[in-house]
C-alpha cells in the first residue's frame, strides 16, 4: 500500500518547518559554513521522492518570503532544484548508505551556488548580508569579477552545509525505524 498523502503532506510541512526554524537558528547563531536551510527539503525528497520535496523546497521560500522579506522567494528554485537532485539520488541509489549522502551533498555543493549566484547577484548585487560578505568583498578588491566573488564564497559555504545536510538525512532515515520503514516502502513501489 502507497503512503497516504496525509502522511506525505504532514511530513512535508515538518520539513518546512526544519528549513525555516533550523536555517534561522543556524544563522542567528553566525555559524560560519553551515545553513541547514534545506535539510527539510533534502529529508521530504529522500523520503517521498524529488516532487513532493520541491513542493516543500519551494514553499519553505514562499514562507520565508512572507517572514523574512520577499526577495527570499527568488531562491526558491535553490531548494527545488535541490530537491529534484537528492530525490532522483534516492530513487536511484540506498540513501542510508553513507557514500551515496556524500556524492548527492557534493553535487548539491556546487548546483546550488550554480543556480544560486546569478539570483544573488541580480537581487543584492552579490552581498546578502552573510559573513561571507567578507569573502565576496575581499575577492572584488583582488579584482574577481562579481559573478566570480559571489559563486566563490557560496561553493565554499554550501561545500560544508550540503555535505553535512545530506549525512544529516542520512543519519536520520537509518537510525529512526518509522523514516527507515517509509524509505523501504518507497522504494518497493518505485521498482
Amino acid at each position: 500500500m502507497k503512503t497516504s498523502k496525509t502522511m506525505i503532506l504532514t511530513y512535508s510541512a515538518m520539513g518546512i518547518a526544519l528549513n525555516v526554524i533550523l536555517g534561522t537558528v543556524v544563522s542567528s547563531m553566525k555559524i560560519p559554513l553551515l545553513f541547514l536551510d534545506t535539510i527539510g527539503t533534502v529529508l521530504v525528497a529522500v523520503l517521498f521522492g524529488p516532487w513532493w520535496g520541491a513542493l516543500a523546497g519551494g514553499l519553505t521560500n514562499v514562507v520565508l518570503g512572507a517572514t523574512t522579506g520577499p526577495s527570499a522567494m527568488f531562491f526558491g528554485l535553490v531548494n527545488i532544484a535541490i530537491a529534484l537532485v537528492a530525490g532522483y539520488m534516492a530513487k536511484k541509489f540506498d540513501f542510508r548508505k553513507w557514500y551515496i549522502a556524500l556524492i548527492t551533498g557534493i553535487m548539491l555543493s556546487v548546483i546550488a551556488p550554480l543556480i544560486g549566484t546569478p539570483i544573488a547577484v541580480a537581487v543584492y548585487g552579490g552581498l546578502n548580508g552573510s559573513g561571507m560578505d567578507l569573502v565576496v568583498l575581499w575577492l572584488r578588491s583582488s579584482g574577481e569579477t562579481v559573478f566570480a566573488s559571489t559563486f566563490i564564497s557560496r561553493i565554499t559555504g554550501n561545500f560544508v552545509d550540503k555535505i553535512v545536510t545530506c549525512l544529516l538525512v542520512m543519519f536520520m532515515i537509518a537510525r529512526l525505524p518509522n523514516l527507515a520503514k517509509i524509505v523501504k516502502k518507497e522504494k518497493r513501489h518505485a521498482a
